[in-house]
């Protein structure tokens, strides 16, 4: 196979002219474009590609009411680019649901991947007995659920005070949740803002729980592939992302964040139940392996290979 070109530099205005001489200089084997149906640049280049043209679907439309009209905008799009598409993949089986329901064309999937290397040479520090420290990290948005999550951290903390709970990020809802702990006297609980990649790798194998109670949105679960990596046992929200990753015994992480109750039960289980998180971690160990980064791109290589192969005998028929 040709040697692949891995960069060229294009303005998000779509500059026709400067994109046809970009295409015309490096004339690319593949190209490999992710999020196809963000609208202007991916079919710009599709519609003037003489390549064999691969697309990968990573998110997946809101479980909520709006879907019927985010659908309506998009589905038009969708369609029209379709036809310029000669290999098709997804993230997960909830990214590949909305592809699958415009074409009956094969849609493979190939998942997120990580870099378990990073997380092997950062050794989990060994924290007392009794300190107990459930971790989120993200986006402070309303579909990431932590104000359930706060909810049921102040449920928890009446039967295990020595829960802490640490929030880092940043977003719209920072100050109403800021708020909500203020007003309901929420105690330990601690609102860190940025997290760099250090600190989140430091936080990580500190915790006892890392918790996304994520509500919807969410077409794979790449910081619950993190946690796994760094060996911290997982709580999270019952979404289709999220249950694609969290199979077998991980099954058990999966709550429903809208039950408090239930919420709280699962944090103080996953968070005390030594014998249970020794057998959650095992499990977690395995199935995080097949996650690998070079696990990962060695199906992307063979997905190539064969496209390419196929490409080249069309075009010698």
């Amino acid at each position: 196979m040709k040697t692949f070109h891995t960069a060229g530099q294009v303005s998000a205005s779509v500059d026709i002219e400067k994109l046809e001489e970009m295409l015309d200089h490096y004339r690319f084997d593949i190209i490999h474009f992710h999020e196809p149906w963000v609208p202007v640049l991916s079919r710009q280049i599709l519609t003037r590609s003489d390549s064999i043209n691969v697309a990968t679907f990573h998110a997946a439309l809101p479980q909520r009411r709006m879907t019927r009209t985010i659908e309506k905008v998009i589905t038009p799009y969708t369609k029209s680019i379709l036809k310029y598409i000669d290999v098709m993949t997804a993230v997960s089986p909830a990214a590949k649901a909305y592809a699958s329901s415009l074409t009956s064309r094969r849609l493979d999937i190939i998942a997120n991947g990580v870099n378990l290397a990073k997380y092997s040479k950062n050794p989990r520090k060994a924290a007392a007995a009794k300190d107990k420290t459930i971790l989120y990290i993200g986006r402070l948005e309303k579909r990431k659920g932590v104000k359930y999550l706060l909810e049921a951290f102040a449920i928890l903390r009446e039967v295990h005070p020595e829960f802490k709970l640490k929030i880092g990020g940043d977003g719209p809802e920072r100050r109403r949740l800021e708020y909500f702990v203020d007003d309901n006297g929420i105690e330990n609980v601690s609102f860190l803002g940025y997290i760099d990649e250090k600190d989140k790798l430091r936080l990580l194998k500190e915790a006892t729980i890392f918790c996304s109670p994520a509500l919807y949105g969410e077409s794979f679960g790449i910081v619950l592939l993190e946690a796994m990596a760094s060996g911290c046992v997982v709580v999270a929200g019952n979404n289709l992302g999220y249950e694609g990753v969290l199979r077998g015994r991980g099954q058990i992480s999966i709550v429903n964040p809208l039950d408090s109750l239930e919420f709280a039960r699962r944090l103080s289980l996953l968070g005390h139940d030594d014998e249970l998180r020794r057998l959650w971690k095992s499990w977690a160990a395995d199935e995080v392996a097949k996650y690998d980064y070079e696990k990962i791109i060695d199906q992307y290589v063979e997905l190539y290979e064969a496209a390419f192969s196929k490409g080249a005998a069309a075009k010698v028929q």
